[in-house]
């Protein structure tokens, strides 16, 4: 009977080639390893020396936990014990996390007409969360007969944008979007950010881990 299943190699048009998306599936543990012998660190991380592999494993299973390579180009290859399932998982939770906080946007919102001490309450704010590595969206509303001077607004958030600079950088121009103008600014390095407004641990605003934030003053909302 002829196989009805996609050929799945060779890079054939048309065909099928699964991909293994399991970042961990080529970490060897247990009887994948197969050289003769390995140097194995205890859970402890005490040195337990040069051993025959088929004897840590052994050594390994015993305690109901996995014989782990971590140095495959070692000679020979250096192996722990651990409890592998319990690693992936402490793995996956960081790797969620750090993406989770990459990904993580605040909007501080202006207004053509915004007093001077407002203007700088925001700065402050923008400069907090940038400090904290997260991407902020700042965003001038024009309200009634403002579409008739746009050119306040942009002088704004050029502004806005140029007191920002010592803690980030905007990822394009502003730009005006139906009545609102619009500029994305990414975090500088760590080791590159100059606060002008906000001093660190001073009046933090509460974050919420979900949600974007939108700093507004109550005359502006």
């Amino acid at each position: 009977m002829a196989n009805s299943f996609p050929y799945a190699g060779g890079g054939r048009p048309g065909s099928y080639q699964r991909r293994n998306v399991d970042p961990f599936a080529a970490i060897r543990r247990n009887h994948r390893i197969k050289v003769p012998q390995v140097r194995v660190i205890s859970p402890e991380g005490k040195q337990l020396g040069v051993l025959d592999t088929p004897k840590a494993i052994n050594l390994a299973l015993e305690n109901g936990l996995d014989l782990v390579e971590v140095a495959p180009n070692a000679t020979p290859p250096v192996c722990r014990i651990m409890d592998f399932g319990k690693y992936v998982y402490e793995e996956q939770k960081k790797h969620t996390h750090s993406k989770s906080t990459a990904s993580k946007i605040k909007e501080i919102e202006f207004s053509a007409r915004i007093a001077e001490n407002d203007f700088f309450t925001k700065l402050r704010h923008a400069e907090q969360f940038l400090s904290h590595g997260n991407k902020v969206k700042l965003r001038l509303k024009f309200r009634g007969r403002e579409m008739a001077h746009t050119e306040i607004g942009f002088n704004v958030m050029k502004r806005a944008v140029i007191e920002l600079a010592g803690m980030g950088h905007p990822d394009a121009d502003p730009k005006l979007i139906g009545r609102n103008i619009h500029v994305m600014l990414s975090p500088l390095p760590v080791n590159k950010r100059k606060p002008k407004f906000h001093v660190p641990g001073e009046d933090d605003i509460e974050e919420d881990d979900e949600a974007p934030e939108n700093v507004s003053s109550p005359a502006e909302a």
